[in-house]
């Protein structure tokens, strides 16, 4: 019964940080939308601050530049090189872990090299000081 318990309780743990605040901000919101539909229907002026405090969460999306590009491109490929040097230095001890790592290694390291090759083609491609 232990060997499913901690598995479970891991998961569980996992799924409570990431499911319990968005759950949180949600309801949040369905009670800001449910004062603002009472206000309204009632005829009352909604203030500005209200409507500041409601909108100051949306964020336009971040504009793709060249040198986001390249950033996103070179942490991934150093996230690649650290597994490929893992999989080197398990592989000294235990021969059928080089391969395997290096494989996984693969796949950061191509997308970090996709990333570099895309910011050359990306046609914002100045910096912008306020991303």
């Amino acid at each position: 019964m232990e060997d499913i318990l901690v598995p479970l309780g891991f998961f569980a743990m996992i799924a409570a940080i990431v499911l319990v605040p968005t759950w949180l901000k949600a309801r949040n919101k369905h009670e800001m939308q449910a004062t603002v539909r009472t206000a309204i229907e009632k005829g009352q002026a909604l203030p500005p601050e209200l409507v500041d405090a409601m909108t100051k969460d949306i964020k336009p999306p971040k504009e793709s530049t060249a040198v986001r590009d390249i950033r996103a491109g070179v942490i991934l490929i150093a996230i690649g090189a650290g597994l490929a040097v893992m999989g080197l230095i398990l592989g000294q001890r235990h021969d059928e872990a080089f391969h395997p790592l290096l494989g996984a290694a693969a796949i950061p390291a191509l997308i970090g090299i996709a990333y570099v090759v895309l910011s050359f083609f990306n046609p914002n491609k100045g910096y912008r000081p306020d991303a």
